[in-house]
């Protein structure tokens, strides 16, 4: 029986309906919340409500190589894709963000731009695709991708309406919440170095001295200058020395454990935090930095070869100090010590007999 006019109508505006409840939805969750993740899995479930894609997946272009990164899927592989990398320019998705033109492909099997190999790996056939990118200022930030398998109807011009404007939101969401973030992280961190500046460094040494006392916890400090750092100054200039500043750091915050807290504590000095850490393993850790400065070539614009070293203090609460301000003049006595001892040392505090 042929549908009525009237019944094709009816089924537009409850579309037109839906499409719009969900742009609601999608705007009222861009403006309640800064947790990005929170945020693209609202959108992502307006796009599955509306279109019931047999799959569907949101993946983030990764700034430094250009590659695709799943970070959002949802479908009955979704635990094998999530973090999988997609290389530059590779599959639909990585061509759509590539050329940042959306595609919709009713039968991949005819496109040689579909990647088959995702298909053989995770057990699953692919019929038909829709891909558009998420861009801000007409740079692809990522895709949002919806598959559907030979069971399912097919996509439409539409849909690819639909998931642009959506993938416009998308986009939005991400960058305000990576702004958001990045205003946070100039207020604690140190610009040259990227580890905490010392304003950060004080209130973090003041939750972890209060969180050890009440847990009854151990944790320690190692606190470091680096050795005749003002000679490289003088040699070779401020800007060298600002970049051997951000090289160390850099190191630093690549070398320690992702439970301690480094810092630019001013100048050249920095400090690390190290909960749960009593005096012999820090002075351990303190020995393991020091090594690592010394094996790696720190070099001029020239490229003559720099020998940066540092002198390392080690104090440790309680056993050293009950506040503070005396476990960082402990861990400068300690670093002190170190200097006096010929540079390029570790030292314990020691409390006097």
């Amino acid at each position: 029986m042929t549908a009525k006019p009237t019944d094709s109508l009816t089924r537009l505006l409850e579309r037109r309906n839906d499409e719009l409840a969900s742009m609601i939805e999608i705007g009222k969750a861009l403006t309640s919340s800064l947790d990005i993740h929170a945020i693209l899995e609202t959108i992502m479930r307006q796009v599955e409500r509306l279109i019931k894609p047999k799959t569907w997946s949101l993946l983030l272009v990764e700034r430094e190589s250009g590659d695709l990164i799943f970070e959002i899927a949802v479908s009955t592989v979704s635990e094998q894709l999530k973090g999988v990398r997609l290389e530059r320019g590779k599959g639909i998705a990585g061509w759509v963000a590539e050329h940042g033109q959306p595609l919709l492909i009713p039968d991949v099997s005819k496109d040689g731009r579909f990647a088959e190999h995702f298909d053989q790996k995770l057990l699953f056939t692919t019929r038909s695709i829709v891909c558009v990118p998420m861009k801000i200022k007409e740079q692809v930030i990522g895709v949002i991708e919806l598959i559907n398998s030979y069971k399912d109807v097919d996509f439409d011009e539409s849909d690819i309406l639909l998931i642009s404007a959506i993938a416009d939101f998308a986009a939005i969401a991400l960058e305000n919440a990576r702004n958001y973030k990045r205003s946070n992280e100039l207020v604690i961190t140190d610009d040259l170095t990227g580890l905490y500046n010392s304003r950060q460094f004080g209130h973090m040494i003041d939750s972890e001295l209060k969180r050890s006392c009440r847990y009854k916890e151990t944790f320690s400090l190692i606190f470091l200058d680096l050795d005749h750092f003002k000679g490289i100054n003088d040699s070779y200039g401020h800007l060298v020395g600002s970049r051997m500043l951000g090289e160390f750091g850099k190191l630093v915050g690549k070398h320690i454990r992702s439970t301690d807290m480094a810092a630019r504590y001013g100048g050249d000095e920095f400090a690390v935090i190290l909960p749960h850490t009593g005096k012999e393993q820090a002075i351990k850790m303190a020995g393991h930095l020091l090594t690592i400065m010394k094996e790696t070539p720190f070099v001029s614009d020239n490229k003559d070869p720099i020998a940066l070293t540092a002198s390392f203090g080690v104090a440790t609460f309680p056993d050293d100090a009950a506040t503070p301000g005396d476990l960082i003049k402990a861990a400068d006595i300690a670093m002190y010590a170190a200097k006096a001892g010929g540079r390029a040392g570790v030292r314990g505090f020691a409390l006097p007999v």
